[in-house]
């Protein structure tokens, strides 16, 4: 059974689909939720994962330096050694210490393709370009900036949707199902 850190910086909702289906769903016997970490004392999923009696750690990030908030991480998840890490809306960017450490043991949820949009506000730049269509796209990270190995890519129809909270909420449906199966795949292939 696999080892797994959430990472989170907000709400977590990605995160609480992914406890969700380890306790009851496609994820359960496949891996266990060590730890939800977040570099937010105030991220909203803190009290989620704590709700299904989840360990939580944070170390905030506002207020250090990169290397010493990078050195601080590095230490923590070392130690722990978890067997991935799941990163589910955390908004820093890894540090390449920690992508070398856990090569090819982090993975991402993307809210576009990654060959077209890489970054932030991948919902925003479909909605603006009046896409019919977007992807949602799981991939392991790298020290690039979306552009580690792609896991799996999932279609979003956002044809009818009239405003950028109706594009989010659309991608969001499919994020919640969709990394999870991704995240199903790869460990049953572990096992």
């Amino acid at each position: 059974m696999e080892r797994i850190l959430i990472m989170i910086s907000g709400r977590g909702s990605n995160m609480k689909a992914i406890i969700k289906n380890v306790k009851d769903g496609i994820l359960k016997g496949l891996c266990e939720v060590m730890v939800v970490f977040s570099n937010k004392k105030d991220a909203a999923g803190l009290e989620i994962a704590e709700s299904f009696g989840i360990e939580t750690k944070i170390i905030g990030s506002k207020g250090k330096k990169r290397s010493t908030y990078n050195k601080l991480l590095f230490d923590y998840l070392d130690k722990l050694n978890p067997d991935y890490i799941i990163l589910a809306g955390y908004m820093k960017i890894v540090s390449s210490d920690v992508i070398q450490r856990f090569r090819n043991r982090i993975i991402n949820i993307h809210p576009a393709d990654t060959a077209l949009h890489q970054g932030l506000h991948g919902y925003e730049w479909a909605f603006e370009n009046k896409m019919e269509s977007t992807k949602i796209t799981v991939h392991f990270v790298d020290e690039g900036l979306d552009t580690g190995n792609v896991i799996g890519k999932r279609d979003v129809d956002i044809s009818d949707c009239k405003t950028l909270d109706e594009v989010e909420q659309r991608g969001l449906k499919v994020e919640h199902q969709f990394y999870s199966e991704c995240l199903q795949k790869i460990f049953s292939e572990n096992i």
